[in-house]
């Protein structure tokens, strides 16, 4: 029998070196851009929603194409069309580092977003396709770690570029990055395919038009209030198509997400796990670098450098924990992690106001990042796990549009608590909305304990579910 010491073939270590190589070079770009919003912001003479949307369309146009390009994956090939999205989001980084204004910018941002749903869900799907069980986990955490070196990075490097450089160098460095990446990609990767012949038109038409309601109305909910005739009827109308995709899928004989998936309950209760594990995350990183420099007068450089600690242990600690969820399974991590997690950011919420220190607060932010870390390979892991082989690019297509389902999720729970409690007339009211914000965050990632305690201590593909899908 194998064992998780093996050594990785030469197959293995190309694929989970260019498959984390396009998550970092994504990562890193997601990093820079939020510490370098504001030298956007006086270059191109953009208002502050217009600012908003330059993070805002990446993030919308990813999360409502996710699954479109996982089957995509599944029916033209997943090399192909992983490569087809590294040269689409290495195009679009040009693009938007030749915008000459706010506008160009954003529609460029929403292509880049577009990439890298063909992108990140058949990167995990790749991944997991080539290891076996028993090493996956490992894996996961190497891809993690790898993926932690642009999250540990980013936040020094978009500081310096704001400060010593212009901000276009910011989408000029996925270039090199992104040509690397396709030309390996072809010449080392085996190409593969799911088990679907033919698109799913409809599901995907249903499932993307209903992702785009219900998203578009969390990110607007805060600027065009939630009881807004806009809102309410995105969200409404969205929640109508997504129920709708739930009922196409049950009758089309070939569906792209089969409903038997959510029979098993490692799937059924990993997802959910996941969707509070990056809504926690996300609702801390919106307000962080906020604090350290509307609080602290701190500059982007100087608040990249205090984010270190916090996003550096993304690249420590992951590649520990996918070893060892090989070991003692995936519930331990995940309910671990996010308890690690609340604690952490409950800790931050009774501790920070205008006077305090940084170090008053590190150990908090170590100690919450370490959790997420933990929880993060084990949610995947558990997802991809639960489905057959062959079925592994739909399942990762339902991760990773859930995981940016939560990180949109976290951010509109944090801005919302945030805009009840204070604001940024002052430093003082900026503290107060923090602290309640940093509320909001440890209570979903306590919400994803209650969720992980549910998930089972052992799985395997159930042969009713597996002769189904």
């Amino acid at each position: 029998m194998s064992t998780g010491a093996e050594r990785m073939t030469a197959k293995q270590a190309w694929t989970l070196g260019l498959a984390s190589l396009a998550s970092f070079m994504m990562a890193l770009d997601s990093m820079v851009v939020t510490t370098a919003l504001s030298t956007i912001r006086a270059d191109l003479a953009a208002s502050v929603e217009q600012l908003e949307w330059v993070v805002t369309a990446y993030n919308l146009s990813f999360a409502v194409l996710l699954l479109t390009g996982a089957a995509l994956g599944d029916r033209f090939g997943r090399r192909k069309v992983f490569n087809a999205g590294l040269t689409l989001f290495t195009a679009a980084s040009a693009a938007c580092a030749l915008a000459p204004d706010a506008v160009f910018l954003i529609i460029a941002r929403a292509l880049q977003g577009a990439g890298a749903a063909m992108v990140l869900p058949l990167s995990l799907t790749l991944i997991t396709a080539v290891f076996p069980p028993h090493t996956r986990g490992k894996a996961m955490g190497l891809y993690l770690g790898l993926t932690g070196l642009a999250t540990f990075g980013g936040p020094f490097i978009g500081g310096a570029i704001a400060q010593g450089l212009t901000w276009q160098w910011i989408f000029w460095l996925n270039l090199p990055i992104g040509i690397v990446a396709i030309l390996l990609t072809t010449r080392e990767m085996d190409e593969s395919t799911g088990p679907n012949d033919k698109l799913d038109l409809g599901g995907l038409g249903l499932v993307t038009l209903g992702a785009f309601g219900v998203i578009w109305a969390l990110v607007r909910g805060n600027a065009a209030g939630w009881g807004s005739v806009e809102v309410v009827a995105s969200f409404v109308i969205g929640v109508v198509l997504l129920v709708a995709f739930v009922l196409h899928e049950k009758r089309t004989p070939r569906p792209m997400v089969p409903m038997s998936f959510f029979k098993l309950r490692a799937f059924a209760t990993a997802n959910p796990a996941n969707f509070l594990v990056f809504a926690s995350l996300y609702g801390t990183m919106f307000f962080l670098a906020q604090y350290f420099q509307v609080v602290k007068g701190h500059g982007p450089l100087v608040t990249g450098l205090m984010l270190m600690p916090w996003t550096g242990t993304l690249m420590v600690c992951a590649p520990i924990a996918g070893r060892l969820v090989d070991r003692v399974g995936e519930r331990r991590f995940v309910v671990g992690g996010l308890l690690l997690q609340a604690v952490g950011m409950g800790w931050i919420a009774i501790a920070v106001d205008a006077d305090t220190s940084y170090l008053e607060i590190l150990p908090a932010l170590v100690l919450g990042s370490a959790g997420i870390t933990a929880a993060m390979p084990a949610a995947q892991k558990a997802v991809v796990g639960a489905v057959e082989p062959q079925r592994i690019g739909q399942a990762s297509g339902v991760f990773m549009m859930l995981r940016i389902f939560g990180g949109v999720f976290g951010t509109a729970v944090a801005v919302a608590v945030f805009g009840a409690v204070g604001g940024y007339a002052t430093a003082a009211r900026f503290s107060e909305g923090f602290s309640a914000s940093m509320v909001g965050v440890a209570v979903l990632a306590f919400a994803g304990v209650l969720v992980g305690l549910a998930m089972p201590s052992s799985y395997r593909v159930a042969p009713e579910v597996a002769s189904k899908v």
